[in-house]
């Protein structure tokens, strides 16, 4: 089942204070993108972030799941209300995502 567009809009909206976002339809679902950075996925009417150590150090309560079959788990958000959560859970990865080494390109 393909998410749909107000949820993906109502989900940006709700992390509006964590940055610029943006989602990219990928696949029949969506990519999201905070200030650039490639942070989630939305499967399922479902909110995944990529998983990070900081933010499981800060939200140890929060499940893991694979946002689609054969994936490796992503942090899931269950209540998108939450924007304070959500907010941080997203500065927090999209920082420790930054810091890491980049990726060599194709060549």
């Amino acid at each position: 089942m393909a998410s749909h567009q107000n949820f993906v809009d109502y989900v940006a909206e709700q992390l509006g204070e964590a940055g610029s976002i943006r989602s990219r339809k990928m696949f029949g679902e969506y990519g999201l993108y905070c200030d650039g950075l490639f942070f989630a996925v939305i499967c399922d009417d479902r909110l995944f972030i990529k998983p990070t150590s900081e933010g499981e150090a800060a939200f140890p309560r929060l499940p893991k799941a694979p946002p689609y079959e054969g994936a490796r788990d992503y942090i899931l958000v269950e209540d998108v209300d939450d924007r304070d959560t959500m907010t941080a859970l997203v500065r927090l990865t999209c920082l420790a995502l930054e810091s890491r080494p980049k990726k060599k390109g194709r060549k």
